[in-house]
């Protein structure tokens, strides 16, 4: 796997090689990328999977992926499968998958242990009491009546609880640590509820689930995690990740470091937020190419290599910013660049006559896939009597500076001759239908000896050596740089989307190319859903 980026050392590369020089790291270097199975990855994962795989392997080491599957509510086999492809399409392979389920057991023997040493009770506030009592981030918290309870009570409960005797939110178990404290998330955080609910791994074993606080940092230690990489939204989550850790009987005590997750202009990445758009249609599923998820942006025709060189050049940081979409567009353009064969398509056709050729004379030209990569070969074009060029490379009364066709005027096709524009036809109610035009033979592209001075150089296809395709065009989903989540759907853009009908050259499709240049418009990428449909990855030169 290679990356166009050179990647820089950062504070986290520094800390593990500190580790190493240090001796303290037993096991060698264990990072996880842990998931929770409730939706698609977007390109924000996308950053924490090349820091957590790439670490791992620059120095030596493995990487877990592992499914914090604590909530039956939202998970499923779906994105399970789902995440898995996706982080196999990035480029990257785990050396295990873990699920926090499998530690459902060990987790519950946790929790009674706490109980029993009076560092954790069952209470029986409503959820709605427990979070007004909780305090805010300037008055503290009150004690729940329940913090007194005698733990042979709340043994009792708990247990009560794993059998089903409950209804859902009339107990919850919570630690006991300090409702005053400047921290909230130490304010007798909750660490298990009741849900009767199927979990897509357990089945209908249990009916209380460990909160994420609690199972993550466990999960960590059992597995020998060497350095628990997280975003910065859980440095506060920091105190609790270790007051638990230092209160169980857990021989491994991870460090969990924070780091800035990624933010995107013209983009939204907050699952909620995300679903949203899918739930209530604004988009076509979670893999609609104008999405910021991995499968999104893999049906955009995205190389893989790009976001990998677009997490190496915005690094690892603990400063939140937003990136510039401009810098994903260029990652993935000089990706695009080096790799994709180039084709002509003609999506606002105009149909072109070259009147002194004959109606059955064929001419057979030949053009280099890419001109950088020989390797590629190239392919046969045809040039026939009727040609289609761009309705836009005609104009009646051009500008000074226009270098398209004209009345009287020359032009270039592209590895083809030179035509002139002798005639424009247009039908009853002044539409442009028709140009008449004569080429000049001695014109040849590499081969030009007529002397002749054309204006410039247009794309286009033979009538009879072209496939009618359909061409979708995506612009960004929102019409701002930061969409704020209380009225992000008054920015989508309702025009991100637009759909034509194209002429492609034949040999494109006959050699079942994938992603291809269009030259002179962008480069695009064969919907691998949708039959003759190519969507619009990035333009040749300003965004997408």
């Amino acid at each position: 796997m290679e990356s166009m980026a050179v990647e820089k050392t950062d504070f986290i590369r520094q800390r593990i090689q500190k580790d190493l020089d240090q001796g303290v790291l037993d096991g060698g270097v264990i990072t996880r990328f842990p998931p929770e199975p409730n939706g698609y990855l977007h390109i924000g994962h996308a950053k924490s999977i090349c820091l957590n795989f790439g670490v791992a392997k620059e120095f030596g080491g493995k990487t877990f992926l592992r499914f914090d599957d604590t909530n039956p509510l939202k998970e499923s086999e779906e994105y399970v499968a789902a995440i898995q492809a996706d982080i196999e399409w990035l480029g990257f392979q785990w050396s295990d998958i873990t699920f926090a389920s499998n530690h459902f057991e060990e987790i519950y023997q946790y929790a009674v242990d706490l109980i029993s040493e009076g560092k954790a009770y069952v209470c029986s506030l409503s959820p709605e009491e427990i979070r007004v009592t909780r305090g805010t981030l300037k008055e503290p918290g009150v004690d729940s009546p329940f913090r007194a309870r005698p733990v042979a009570e709340s043994i009792d409960l708990f247990k009560r609880m794993r059998g089903g005797e409950f209804k859902e939110g009339e107990h919850v178990v919570r630690l006991k640590i300090d409702m005053g404290s400047p921290n909230i998330n130490l304010r007798d955080p909750v660490i298990y509820r009741i849900i009767h609910a199927s979990h897509h791994k357990t089945g209908d074993d249990w009916c209380i689930y460990p909160m994420y606080d609690f199972t993550h940092c466990i999960c960590d230690a059992l597995e020998g995690i060497s350095h628990s990489l997280c975003t910065l939204e859980f440095e506060d989550h920091r105190p609790l990740y270790d007051w638990v850790l230092d209160n169980i009987s857990v021989n491994y005590h991870p460090p969990q470091i924070e780091f800035s997750r990624l933010g995107l202009e013209y983009t939204v990445m907050s699952k909620r937020l995300l679903n949203r758009l899918v739930d209530e249609e604004f988009v076509d599923g979670w893999n609609d190419p104008r999405m910021p998820t991995v499968s999104g942006l893999k049906r955009r025709g995205v190389p893989a290599r790009a976001i990998r060189d677009f997490c190496a050049r915005i690094g690892v940081t603990k400063q939140e910013n937003t990136i510039e979409m401009n810098l994903l567009e260029f990652c993935i353009r000089a990706d695009l660049e080096k790799t994709a064969p180039r084709g002509m398509c003609v999506i606002d056709p105009l149909k072109v006559v070259v009147t002194n050729l004959p109606e059955n004379e064929i001419e057979k030209l030949s053009a280099d896939w890419h001109p950088q990569n020989p390797e590629l070969g190239a392919r046969e074009i045809l040039f026939g009597r009727d040609l289609y060029i761009e309705k836009g490379d005609f104009l009646e009364e051009p500008p000074a500076k226009f270098k398209r066709l004209t009345p009287g005027g020359m032009v270039r096709l592209r590895y083809g001759f030179i035509i002139r524009c002798d005639e424009a036809i247009y039908d009853d109610s002044g539409a442009l239908t028709q140009l008449n035009c004569t080429y000049f033979p001695e014109s040849r592209s590499g081969q030009d000896k007529s002397g002749l001075k054309a204006r410039g150089v247009i794309h286009w296809v033979e009538a009879n050596s072209c496939e009618l395709v359909s061409v979708r065009q995506y612009g960004r989903l929102f019409n701002v740089p930061m969409p704020k989540s209380a009225d992000f759907v008054d920015h989508i853009d309702k025009n991100s989307l637009t759909e034509s009908q194209g002429l492609l050259e034949k040999a494109v499709m006959e050699n079942e190319i994938d992603r291809i240049q269009f030259e002179r418009i962008g480069y695009f990428y064969r919907d691998p859903d949708l039959p003759r449909t190519y969507n619009k990855t990035v333009s040749l030169r300003e965004g997408f």
